[in-house]
């Protein structure tokens, strides 16, 4: 469930197994079968974890030869930093003004 106009990414980063995975597509490109050798999981189970990450805007694939190749997605991981810059700005704002309104009662 998606909420507060939240990028869909931020739910799928919240299974471990589906943050390992994006942990390992930061170094490079991975096809399934290496993913599935790196983890503590299930060829299959990998699969199913992509596809939700795939959905999510996190990572595309292309296709080689009989293999899917997966990479982070440049477009899905900026609109999660634009978030964080979002989210960010407004902790910083509140701070300030709570400096400047305890400077004021002084």
């Amino acid at each position: 469930m998606v909420t507060y106009g939240a990028h869909p990414g931020w739910e799928a980063l919240g299974d471990p197994s589906r943050l390992a995975i994006v942990q390992r597509l930061a170094d490079r490109p991975l096809a399934v079968g290496e993913l599935a050798d790196e983890l503590p999981i299930s060829r299959p189970a990998v699969s199913q974890h992509l596809k939700v990450l795939k959905s999510a805007g996190l990572v595309v694939d292309q296709a080689r030869g009989t293999r899917r190749v997966y990479r982070l997605s440049p477009v899905g991981l900026a609109a999660l930093r634009d978030q964080l810059d979002t989210f960010w700005r407004r902790a910083l704002d509140g701070y300030q003004d709570l400096v400047e309104e305890t400077e004021e009662s002084s």
